[in-house]
């Protein structure tokens, strides 16, 4: 069995580097076939890592904070714990790599380190969207702000390969988010974007999919820009978080209501656990030449687990050049 090198940046996101560490190990318990770069502070890392013989470490004294602006933090910090990790990528020393650090420093390190496949003109951040029916797959939710159509042509090519190989579903229905669900509707960039996609002989594509749909799951690819993309994504996710908030002070006003909550614990907690995003692995940047993988900047040690999972199937499929013989 060949062995899968994964490099993980230690020192991004909210809980860096102790829930990294902790997502390491597990992972390197849970597959007996991959192991594991820790890039970042050697001393931090240290402190909070249990030794294990698959889990190495790369110093980098550097950090990306989110505040920074993306393209010149990766050219200005060479020695950042995300640089480091991409360049191992560049250099073949790694397949893969993972961070819960910042969304637009990875975009730019995916670009500028990694490098973009051949024929890709502008790569695209996936996600698996938990939805009432399915999980479904959108992109772009925040790479490349605005497209053309021939950009939305390949993040629906990608989106399909992604869907099929490491989702598992067999013939993904790929449709464009639009604001209807008639032929006519959308602005220039969709309706051109339409006549590509459909005349796409690998592509299942269905037409169009409206956000009210969105949230039932009722496509297995949705393709869109980057900013329309993010604002859907960072909607669900405010609902989501809404939602539970109200319930909670909404109980907490009454003792009835706090003995039927007793009462619909499990079913409440099924239900949240539906939607949870540590459950569906990170967000891969599709169009560049390595599996990158973007975790939720909250994440601890079983969403870095997800997300190294999804790192090593992406590898593991040979995504990347089904990817380039597609486009």
């Amino acid at each position: 069995m060949s062995t899968i090198t994964i490099a993980v940046d230690a020192m991004g996101g909210d809980n860096a580097p102790n829930e990294i560490c902790a997502g390491a190990v597990s992972a390197c318990k849970e597959f007996d076939d991959i192991e594991i770069v820790l890039t970042g502070d050697t001393e931090k890392i240290k402190s909070c890592l249990e030794n294990h013989p698959r889990i190495h470490i790369e110093h980098a004294d550097e950090i990306i904070d989110p505040d920074e602006h993306p393209a010149n933090a990766i050219r200005r910090k060479k020695n950042s714990s995300l640089r480091v990790a991409m360049e191992m990528v560049r250099r073949g020393d790694a397949q893969g790599c993972v961070s819960a650090g910042s969304t637009g420093a990875i975009v730019a390190g995916g670009v500028l380190v990694v490098g973009r496949l051949p024929g890709i003109d502008r790569p695209a951040f996936g996600v698996p969207m938990p939805s009432i029916e399915k999980v479904s797959f959108m992109l772009d939710v925040g790479a490349t702000v605005r497209c053309k159509p021939e950009n939305l042509l390949q993040f629906a090519t990608m989106g399909s390969i992604y869907s099929h190989k490491i989702m598992n579903v067999a013939n993904p229905e790929v449709k464009l988010l639009s604001n209807g669900t008639e032929d006519i509707k959308g602005d220039d960039t969709v309706l051109a974007a339409r006549e590509l996609i459909e005349h796409k002989d690998s592509l299942n594509f269905c037409g169009y999919i409206e956000g009210n749909d969105v949230v039932w799951g009722r496509a297995d690819v949705i393709v869109c820009d980057g900013f329309n993309g993010n604002i859907a994504l960072k909607l669900g996710e405010g609902i989501m978080q809404g939602l539970k908030s109200l319930l909670v002070d909404e109980v907490s006003k009454s003792f009835m209501a706090k003995a039927g909550m007793l009462l619909m614990s499990p079913v409440v907690k099924r239900l949240w656990a539906r939607f949870n995003y540590e459950k569906y692995g990170g967000s891969p940047l599709l169009g560049v030449n390595g599996a990158v993988i973007k975790a939720h900047g909250r994440s601890k040690s079983p969403a870095i687990v997800s997300a190294i999972s999804a790192a090593r199937k992406f590898i593991g499929e040979n995504a990347i050049e089904l990817i380039s013989r597609e486009i």
